[in-house]
């Protein structure tokens, strides 16, 4: 939520009807469904300016441009390492309490052991680099 706000937007293609609720979202860095929660909690609880609101919305606001979000940078770059956890070692981690995913405990024990097996392969590298063994190497390769 620390990130710099632009310009107010809406966002059709996140939208449902025309995306106001969407671009409030994005523009406060808020989720899109809490926005659309209370905009019809104002509507059933009889603050009808909320529709007013919303159309005069819809009218005032440009459509969100096309370009790539850090959002959809982000996404895409998280799709892609999801792919690569799919060939190695698969650990989801819940990013949101309401979301599906491996408990936080266990995901938390699969990242320190594979920590632990990254860091002993690295201790390992670290003993063959600093060891008499390849530095004869290195001068043998460098005849």
């Amino acid at each position: 939520m620390s990130k710099g706000r632009g310009e107010l937007f809406r966002d059709p293609q996140k939208g449902k009807l025309a995306g106001v609720c969407a671009g409030i979202a994005d523009y406060f860095g808020w989720e899109t469904w809490l926005v659309r929660i209370l905009v019809v909690s104002g509507v059933l609880l009889g603050m009808g300016w909320f529709v007013i609101l919303y159309i005069a919305g819809w009218f005032i606001l440009d459509k969100k441009p096309n370009r790539k979000s850090a959002n959809e940078i982000h996404q895409n770059f998280k799709q892609q390492i999801e792919e690569d956890e799919i060939v190695n070692e698969h650990i989801k981690v819940k990013s949101r309490i309401w979301q599906s995913g491996e408990p936080p405990k266990q995901a938390f024990h699969d990242i320190r052991t594979k920590f632990h097996t990254l860091e002993t392969q690295l201790q390992s590298m670290e003993r063959y680099v600093t060891s008499a063994e390849f530095t004869v190497s290195r001068e043998i390769n460098k005849l």
